[in-house]
């Protein structure tokens, strides 16, 4: 049978995965090799995807692609033969009895050597490696003088916490996230107490066989870049799904410390790993910490700094083992040894590690391929030996070479892990999710959850503190005002300062606590990993629209900032449905659009209403994002969504601290952006309002110099019922930043924002609201779409189409409400 057609918590044993390309390579390396076991543990509210468990952790995939993979169900594997497609009958059941249902914990014989593991294991301290007895290392080099420079990769698996260290090792505040995908970009900084260290925090990858954008960015660092030293961290909770990558990073022989995060977490639960036994297996130094408690950080630095100074590379990178002609492991020897003889002096042209090169070549890697350039003579020969590995070890070759990885993982951690019972963490995120992503409640709590965000935000915390600090800000102002009246300072100055600074930085001040509120939930979201389920949930929802359900985090990211929603694209490993996603994000209304939406709900609706209102524009932008999807998926990006294949984290609390530094960030950025863009863009506006076009005091704003500006773009708005200058005006400044529409009318209004309600009418403010929601982001969001479609002619276009979209939608409106009477 295949995987698709398991039922709810039955078992499977995995004898083949079906197809080709990076997806099938990816699956492997998720762990799905022959000889795992599976179990289903749900199916998504829609019928798909299904959420399974192997190896210790979730995943998730399609039934397109669950189709894909042979397996035997529980109650027969015990009668599996070994044939040319399946593992020795020892190995499955070796592998049967590590993967064990989670309920009953630990093996027996784990059970017995639980006493002897959990006692206390000394760790050599700095100074100690290198010495007889402890590890094997290579010298790779002169040793490196104290002061040198000095670099590290900082590598790892998505959502391992990566970013959590490097805030450790570092000092800095990156944002930390619970879903896959949260760094997409390289983040760099000094190690603490070593500014000759630098560390670079990579994107999560599962391999260095990349299947996304952002795996790319990891791999070419490490290959391109060669730092002096890798800090690899794993999962210890994990750990045999985390090592897959450990081992391929020991294969470019640079030196390497691995870090052994959520040890606490390992401990709580009663498991143990054994350092020293796992670190003279490895050849490499290993240390347990915990990066959210900031635990073993120092030693970590200490053992970092030690190799990459001494240039002590790991002392092992072959893993695979001959045991004997008849051994479909042997076979994967026999042909890793061979391809390194005959590609070395290739490898070292191109400049690659000989045993990563030849490993990625048998795996038939296109980039590795490409960069070794070899005769056609010796692809001929590799061709050749990869046919005798298949044939004597019943494994295509990205099988094969999965299989001797994770063989090699199973044995290693046979002989230093106690596997911990099933974590608190798991079960409650088992209990969790038969509400949140139940068949009949996932829909209708996610929808909750987005309206009680919206409406805590925009009708009682938001708009309370907002109310605050616009009581705060005409202080101020009024302030500032009585002083230079008593000084008796020259009106013109006096009006630049209090009509044109405060009015204009101060009305837009006032929406900060607004914006800081709505980023506060969306933390909270984001920390405890229910981002991760809603794409779980939204996948087959999406897909009828032309994306994957991983679309889903970008776009929700896009509610805060288009920005980062637009970098969070790199996650997806289909260029169709990155581009796709990253046109859609200008539909997810951001943060910064909040002061327009908050000026005109106050100054056009009562209190009950406002929230209603803006909770209405946010719906509406999804479902204009949706059609234009739609007609996106039937022109321009044709075609299918990439397949859905994502981990699903446990819940975690969210971190107090990691939300008040996302809070803090946000609002800084807000306050920089007022004192600078906003702040330049209504001295601008207010001097243009000032002066005629000879430059001397205008008799009235309607003589300005800008009113003379916006008198010839006002005709383009005169069809949605506000063809005025001062609102033509405001728009253009939006193109900078949105929050510069709500200055430039302060600015334009004397501060008197009331002046709004003889420009528009209730109705007129609707139709107003629905173009702001949909015309072009703003100058840094349009730099990164160019950034990352590659393209300056897309990023143009998208503000053509942008802007087009948003008048073709609000004249519909316009028009809709002439019809029925409310125009």
């Amino acid at each position: 049978m295949t995987l698709d057609q398991l039922e709810i918590g039955q078992k499977g044993t995995i004898i083949k995965v079906n197809g080709q390309g990076a997806l099938h390579h990816h699956l492997l390396d998720m762990g799905l090799t022959p000889g795992t076991i599976v179990t289903l543990r749900k199916v998504a509210p829609m019928g798909d995807p299904i959420q399974m468990e192997l190896r210790g952790y979730e995943l998730t995939l399609r039934l397109e692609e669950a189709g894909k993979i042979d397996i035997v169900p529980d109650e027969l594997s015990g009668n599996i033969t070994e044939t040319s497609e399946t593992r020795t009958e020892q190995s499955g059941k070796k592998s049967g009895e590590r993967s064990e249902d989670r309920a009953t914990g630990r093996t027996a014989e784990e059970k017995r050597n639980a006493k002897e593991l959990h006692q206390p294991i000394a760790h050599p301290r700095k100074g100690e490696l290198g010495k007889a007895g402890d590890y094997h290392v290579n010298k790779i080099g002169e040793t490196i003088p104290k002061g040198e420079p000095i670099s590290f990769a900082l590598a790892g698996n998505q959502n391992c916490g990566k970013t959590t260290l490097f805030n450790q090792l570092t000092g800095s505040n990156q944002h930390v996230g619970n879903f896959p995908g949260v760094t997409v970009d390289k983040k760099e900084g000094s190690i603490r107490r070593h500014p000759e260290a630098t560390v670079t925090d990579l994107p999560g990858i599962y391999s260095l066989s990349p299947y996304s954008n952002e795996e790319i960015v990891t791999r070419d660092f490490l290959i391109k870049n060669k730092p002096t030293g890798i800090i690899n961290i794993v999962d210890a909770s994990n750990i045999e799904r985390n090592l897959y990558l450990t081992m391929q990073l020991m294969e470019l022989g640079i030196p390497m410390v691995l870090a052994l995060n959520m040890m606490d977490e390992v401990r709580e639960n009663g498991g143990s790993i054994r350092i020293n036994e796992l670190e003279t297996l490895l050849g490499i130094p290993v240390v347990p910490i915990s990066a959210v408690k900031n635990e073993g950080i120092d030693e970590l630095i200490d053992h970092a700094m030690h190799v990459a100074r001494h240039r002590e590379a790991p002392g092992r990178i072959d893993f695979c083992e001959d045991r004997g002609a008849n051994d479909p492991g042997s076979a994967v020897h026999r042909c890793i040894h061979a391809a390194v003889h005959l590609l070395e002096p290739y490898a070292k042209k191109a400049g690659l590690p000989v045993r990563f090169a030849a490993t990625k070549m048998l795996e038939d890697d296109a980039l590795i391929r490409q960069a070794m350039e070899i005769p056609k003579e010796e692809e001929e020969t590799l061709g050749h030996l990869v046919e005798l590995m298949e044939k004597d070890s019943g494994l295509e070759r990205e099988a094969a070479l999965a299989n001797m990885r994770f063989t090699f993982i199973e044995q290693l951690c046979e002989k230093t892990v106690v596997k911990p019972a099933e974590s608190k963490e798991h079960r409650r995120s088992v209990e969790m999710d038969k509400i949140l992503t139940g068949k009949y409640t996932a829909i209708p709590c996610f929808i909750g959850i987005m309206a009680l965000v919206f409406i805590l935000t925009f009708n009682f915390i938001g708009a309370f503190l907002s109310d605050g600090m616009s009581y705060l800000v005409d202080l101020v102002t009024n302030g500032i005002e009585h002083g230079l009246v008593s000084a008796n300072v020259n009106p013109v100055v006096r009006s630049l300062v209090v009509d044109g600074i405060c009015s204009g930085v101060g009305s837009v001040l006032s929406f900060l606590p607004t914006i800081v509120t709505l980023f506060f939930f969306l933390s909270i979201l984001e920390d405890t990993g229910y981002m991760a389920r809603v794409a779980f949930v939204m996948d087959k929802i999406l897909r009828k629209v032309g994306l994957s359900g991983r679309s889903i985090v970008p776009m929700l990211v896009g509610f805060g900032c288009s920005v980062p929603a637009v970098m969070a694209t790199r996650t997806l490993s289909s260029e169709r449905d990155r581009k796709m996603t990253i046109l859609l994000i200008p539909f997810m209304s951001c943060s910064a659009k909040l002061p327009i939406y908050g000026l005109f709900t106050t100054a056009f609706f009562p209190r009950p209403w406002r929230g209603l209102v803006m909770v209405g524009l946010y719906v509406f932008g999804i479902l204009c994002g949706i059609l234009y999807a739609v007609i996106l998926r039937n022109t321009r990006y044709k075609g299918e969504p990439v397949p859905f294949v994502m981990e699903l984290p446990n819940y975690r609390m969210p971190g107090a601290k990691n939300v008040c530094q996302l809070l803090w960030d946000k609002a800084k950025g807000f306050l920089q952006k007022a004192f600078t863009i906003i702040f330049l863009a209504t001295i601008v506006v207010w001097f243009l309002q000032t002066f005629d076009a000879g430059l001397n005091i205008a008799a009235s704003a309607d003589k300005s110099l800008l009113a003379l500006i916006g008198s010839w773009i006002a005709p383009i708005f005169a069809p949605l019922g506000f063809g005025n200058w001062k609102v033509s005006t405001a728009l253009i400044t939006g193109f900078i930043a949105k929050e510069s529409v709500v200055s430039t009318l302060s600015v334009l209004n004397g501060g008197n924002l009331a002046l709004l309600q003889t420009i528009f009418s209730p109705f007129t403010a609707i139709v107003f609201l629905v173009f702001t929601l949909l015309y072009t982001p703003c100058v840094a969001a349009i730099a990164t779409v160019r950034r990352e479609m590659e393209s300056m002619w897309t990023a143009i276009l998208t503000v053509i189409l942008q802007c087009g979209i948003a008048w073709i939608v609000a004249f519909a409106v316009h028009m809709v409400g002439m019809i029925i009477g409310i125009g």
